[in-house]
């Protein structure tokens, strides 16, 4: 499996998604792009998931995600918060999230949310 960040380390935890996709059995090293464009990837099959951790003070807008996120629902898909909720889009130009983004597909989603949640547990 080959899972996706941000290239700008501001707009995520590096270190954290590593910690992540090792303990969800990933270990080939990211892809880094930016853009909607990891989406679509996600969803042709090229990479297994996409991971965004920014800080607790950065605030995702919708149309950074919106489209993306549908793009990856129709292809099967699954894209939440950090926490596993479904993200919304229906609160203004803020995405309302719980610190992070993960998209990928049911089973490998399932297993990342687990990781997340066991990792910032143990923080």
């Amino acid at each position: 499996a080959v899972y996706m960040e941000s290239v700008e380390s501001r707009h995520s935890d590096h270190a954290f998604a590593r910690r992540v996709a090792e303990d969800s059995g990933i270990t080939i090293e990211p892809l880094r792009l930016d853009s909607q464009v990891k989406y679509g990837v996600i969803a042709a099959g090229r990479a297994s998931a996409f991971m965004r951790f920014p800080e607790e003070s950065y605030r995702e807008k919708i149309w950074d995600h919106a489209a993306g996120a549908i793009i990856m629902s129709e292809a099967g898909g699954v894209v939440t918060d950090a926490t596993g909720k479904q993200l919304d889009f229906s609160k203004g130009r803020i995405l309302n999230n719980e610190n992070g983004i993960v998209a990928a597909p049911p089973n490998l989603h399932q297993r990342l949310i687990a990781s997340i949640k066991a990792l910032r547990g143990s923080d």
